[in-house]
């Protein structure tokens, strides 16, 4: 049965080998990003690369685990994730790869993961501690997405077997970043502000799902907003809450900025309140 169970995992990730997707903290005034694809690039020319997005806030753990929790759905079952926002890069977090049922993750131990995996759980996790894969064993104390994350990524999106990568670990002794949960209540539900957008959309950690088809509004610090479909059901300037694209209920301004304008920030709490009658 195991030797069954690891030959299927071969085989899917035989099939959909070949694409590595980037997140990162890095931004694209430096040349970090393009010196990770350089590496890349010498291991596996061929290898499709994706930048998600270099745009995440520095250090800001919680905002990539969101981009990375919503973006992992639209990519073929066997992708190699790296993310690198890595604060604690040179000390003693883990570098770390897991594998789960949509492809792989790889990165630093310190919650950036958690999201994707409340999705989908991890099947299995190794430490990284296998310098054959890394760029160099002399590794930077400052940039371990050059020297271990984008070089294993590159190995094992061109076939490298996961289990080769390192010492297994318990998926269970993950580092979890600690975001409030959404709770249901008797009226509706409470939550928090989990990320804001480029566009300053407060994203709230309730699902849009609880709301669908019926009549709602949303309170935060201070305000009360009716649930509305569309941008357009308000005038430009006011505030609204709606089902984003992503799929969580969010707080807007149509043609505005909502985390200026309305002064919230991130794990603000909020509620939901549904209308029964």
């Amino acid at each position: 049965m195991l030797d069954k169970l690891l030959n299927k995992r071969s085989d899917q990730r035989a099939e959909y080998a070949g694409i590595l997707t980037l997140l990162t903290d890095f931004g694209d005034r430096d040349v970090y990003v393009g010196v990770m694809k350089g590496v890349i690039t010498q291991i596996n020319a061929k290898l499709t690369v994706v930048d998600l997005t270099h745009q995440i806030p520095p250090q800001n753990i919680a905002a990539a685990r969101f981009c990375l929790m919503n973006a992992y759905p639209y990519f073929p079952v066997g992708t190699v994730h790296v993310a690198v926002v890595d604060p604690g890069v040179g000390g003693v977090r883990r570098a770390i790869a897991v594998e789960f049922a949509q492809g792989f993750l790889i990165g630093p131990d310190n919650g950036i993961f958690s999201g994707v995996l409340s999705q989908s759980p991890a099947i299995a996790a190794v430490e990284l501690t296998n310098p054959q894969y890394w760029r160099t064993s002399q590794l930077s104390t400052t940039f371990h997405g050059r020297d271990i994350f984008a070089p294993v990524g590159a190995h094992l999106a061109s076939g490298v077997p996961f289990e080769q990568l390192g010492q297994t670990i318990d998926p269970a002794t993950l580092v979890q970043l600690n975001i409030p949960e959404c709770i249901q209540t008797e009226t509706g539900m409470t939550g928090c502000i989990q990320y804001i957008d480029h566009y300053g959309n407060l994203i709230t950690n309730i699902p849009g799902i609880y709301v669908q088809g019926k009549t709602w509004c949303i309170q935060a610090p201070g305000l009360t907003i009716p649930g509305r479909e569309t941008y357009s059901d308000v005038k430009a300037g006011d505030a609204i809450a709606l089902i984003g694209s992503h799929g969580w209920i969010e707080i807007a301004i149509n043609s505005g900025n909502a985390e200026t304008q309305l002064q919230i920030k991130l794990e603000t709490p909020v509620q939901v309140f549904l209308n029964n009658s």
